[in-house]
Parts: structure tokens; sequence; C-alpha cells
């Protein structure tokens, strides 16, 4: 490599900066929240948080954990994160693998029928009455099955088995391989990545999930943390220390508010970093053919 010319070094300069300065950006708000969830009231309500925690105390997270069924919803977002991702996969793979092979009748057509779902849906109220009519409001299932198969991921996943080599498949053959055996033995041990990736963001996914949830869920034995997280932000919000249960003395609607969302987002950062070598070679799913 040569000698970096003055422009190239401001321009590197440049680029360093802008880089930094979005990354501020983007932690930022994260760090603040963190920090606010662990300081006291006064020193929130006062604006003296900035970077650092004023004043440690843990009673805005007693005040949330100890919320009425925060742990049965837990529960819930769990069982529908896991169990919705294991029904989503089941579904990605098979229909990917199907659309990757050249010999499948129709697969132009197939291909075409399935994006188009990509760029026109059904809408809301189709959908709502779709589940009513399959006595879906107020199950546990319409959680498993809400968006049980996500059009991109299955493109994804089938321009990764397209790169499969197609002399492990022949070989796999000529040993008296059937179809189940050759997707179980050769493809899907060679794509862990695009496996691990397109997982993750189910999982993120149902981890997040709240506008069907609300809408579909009743019962408050059901309901997954996102909505209960959000009850308790709107009477942190607009409703008095008596109707919201909160002794506003010790902690404030703000500190509150700050440690629901770390509740909600914490189990995602210590799962991250066990999948994140997965993601740069995941990320490109299909971008280098031979």
């Amino acid at each position: 490599m040569g000698i970096k010319s003055k422009g190239d070094k401001i321009f590197d300069a440049f680029l360093y900066l802008a880089m930094a300065i979005v990354v501020f950006i983007c932690v930022y708000p994260l760090w603040y929240i963190t920090v606010a969830s662990f300081s006291s009231n006064d020193a929130v309500v006062s604006g003296r948080v900035v970077f650092w925690v004023k004043n440690f105390t843990l009673e805005s997270y007693r005040s949330v954990v100890g919320q009425k069924n925060l742990w049965i919803s837990y529960g819930n977002t769990i069982f529908y994160s896991f169990g919705g991702t294991i029904v989503n996969m089941f579904l990605t793979i098979l229909c990917a693998y199907a659309l990757s092979k050249k010999w499948l009748p129709g697969r132009k057509f197939l291909t075409l029928f399935i994006m188009v779902s990509m760029w026109f849906g059904p809408g809301m109220m189709a959908t709502y009455i779709n589940y009513r009519d399959l006595g879906m409001i107020d199950n546990r299932w319409a959680m498993l099955l809400v968006g049980g198969i996500a059009t991109y991921y299955v493109i994804l996943m089938r321009a990764f088995f397209e790169t499969v080599p197609q002399a492990l498949e022949e070989a796999a053959r000529i040993d008296g391989a059937n179809e189940f055996q050759i997707l179980m033995m050769v493809y899907l041990p060679l794509s862990t990545a695009a496996l691990m990736t397109i997982s993750l963001y189910y999982f993120v996914g149902h981890w997040n999930a709240y506008f069907w949830s609300m809408i579909l869920l009743h019962s408050d034995s059901k309901i997954p943390l996102q909505v209960l997280l959000k009850k308790l932000v709107v009477q942190m919000s607009g409703m008095n220390s008596e109707r919201a249960n909160m002794d506003y003395t010790v902690v404030s609607r703000e500190t509150v508010v700050y440690a629901t969302m770390i509740v909600g987002v914490v189990p995602m950062l210590f799962i991250y970093p066990f999948v994140q070598k997965f993601f740069v070679k995941g990320i490109m799913l299909g971008a280098v053919k031979e």
C-alpha cells in the first residue's frame, strides 16, 4: 500500500469523524435511558443525568418488576418468540428449498406468486376477519402463526440454497438419499450462517411484536411482555400515582419508563453476541454466486 496523500488523510479523518457522530447518535439514547433508569428521581427530573448515573438506586426496577403479571408476560413472550421462530424457520426452509430446485414445475410462476405478497397485502381488516373466522381471537396459537412466513427471508434462503454445490447433492443421491435426507444432511449443515441470521430476525420480530398481540389477545394471562410494558408506559405518562400504583416520592415517571425500556431490551442484548459471528456472512446471503 502506497503512502497516503494529504487529501486522503483529510478524507479518512472526515470519515472517522462522521462515523463517530453516527455511532454517538445511535448509542447515546440507549446509554442515557440506561443511566437514567439507575439514577434517583431528583437527579433525572432536575436534568443532572447526562452521561453517568447520579445517586444510584434500583427503585425504578423494583417498581417495574413488582408489576402484576410481569413474569407471566415474560414467559408468554419467550414462548411466542421461540415457538414462533420454530414455525417460521420450518415453513421458510421448506418453501425456500423447493423454490431453489430448477426442476420444480412452475418454479418461476410460484416464485413470482410468492413475491407478490411482499408488495400487496390483504389489509388489516381482512387479516383480522380471517383470524376471527379461524377461532384465533385470544388464542395463543395466533401469536405463533401471525406472519408465519416472511417472503423476503424465503428469497434470501432460496438464494443461499442455490449456492450449495450441486455435486454434493448428486453424491448424496448416488448414496441413496431422498429429498428430506439431502435437505437435512447436505443443505442445512452448510447453511448455518443463513439459518442463524434469519432465525434471529424472526426471533426479534416475535420479541418486539406488539400490534397484533394487542388486537388478538385479550386475557392478561396471555399477553406478551411488550403489550404489558406499553400499558405500564401509558400509566406512567398520563395517570396519577395512585392509579399507577407508584410512589413518585421515590421514583419518577421518567425513570420508571426508562427502566421499562431496559427490561424489554436486555434479553436481546444477551442473545446478540452469540449470533453476531454469523451476521457478516449471513447478511450477504446469495450476494456472490459461482
